[in-house]
């Protein structure tokens, strides 16, 4: 209730500062590397790391340092890592699942989900959240043939530097709406598990643009990533084939 009620009451200001902070806040560009490759020793793990501008690695220059180069790098100690990125800045969770629906249906082992904050700033509803996110983790799991998936929780935006008062308030109470809602559809599935990662919002944990995970936060995030993953893999077998 008190979403819809803040939206209706504050709109002249949350508008007017929506349009200060696209003005003004540096438009980062997505770092330059490969999106795909093959790196390790040990059991193959096939791994897909999908969504936003965060899984794209923007706030860093070099995928080596963003969570692709980072995530694959922690696992090689362990397996053959083949991963793929497929990511772009601005996707909601409908843009991410036409990229899905346009991309080769390899095989993986784990796919990394990182989805949630365009659907707060575009305003997607409940409803649409939901039923998205669940034919996201459908197609995932049935096409794709992915035993774990991990979704992301949506960054505590009410703390974002980058945001202005009552905006990062506003924005920050829908994201943990959403947050909600994805936690409690991963807990019905098994397949599902839901990540949440704990960011100092600190020098070089947020990108210069005080919207972006930095350096150290894409570190941190692979690093929480990578032993959830280790700990899935002890009790979910690889498929076969």
């Amino acid at each position: 209730m008190l979403y819809p009620v803040s939206t209706l009451v504050l709109a002249p200001i949350l508008i007017g500062q929506g349009s200060y902070v696209r003005r003004v806040t540096p438009r980062l560009p997505e770092p330059e590397g490969r999106r795909h490759g093959a790196v390790g020793k040990g059991p193959e793990l096939r791994l897909l790391i999908l969504g936003d501008s965060a899984a794209a690695g923007v706030g860093v220059s070099r995928q080596e340092d963003a969570l692709s180069g980072q995530l694959a790098g922690d696992l090689a100690r362990d397996y053959r890592v083949t991963w793929s990125l497929l990511a772009e800045t601005g996707h909601t969770a409908a843009d991410v699942l036409e990229t899905l629906g346009s991309a080769p249906e390899n095989q993986y082992d784990v796919v990394l989900v990182s989805v949630g904050v365009n659907d707060v700033t575009g305003r997607t509803s409940n409803q649409q959240w939901c039923a998205r996110v669940r034919e996201l983790a459908d197609r995932l799991v049935k096409n794709l043939g992915a035993p774990c998936v991990f979704f992301t929780a949506i960054p505590p935006m009410h703390v974002f530097p980058a945001l202005p008062q009552p905006l990062r308030w506003y924005l920050g109470m829908r994201a943990r709406q959403l947050n909600g809602l994805l936690e409690n559809l991963c807990n019905r599935d098994d397949n599902l598990e839901y990540l949440r990662v704990s960011f100092p919002f600190e020098p070089g944990f947020i990108a210069t643009d005080g919207f972006h995970p930095g350096h150290d936060a894409y570190r941190l995030w692979a690093e929480h990533s990578a032993a959830a993953i280790r700990r899935r893999l002890v009790t979910t077998p690889f498929p076969q084939g």
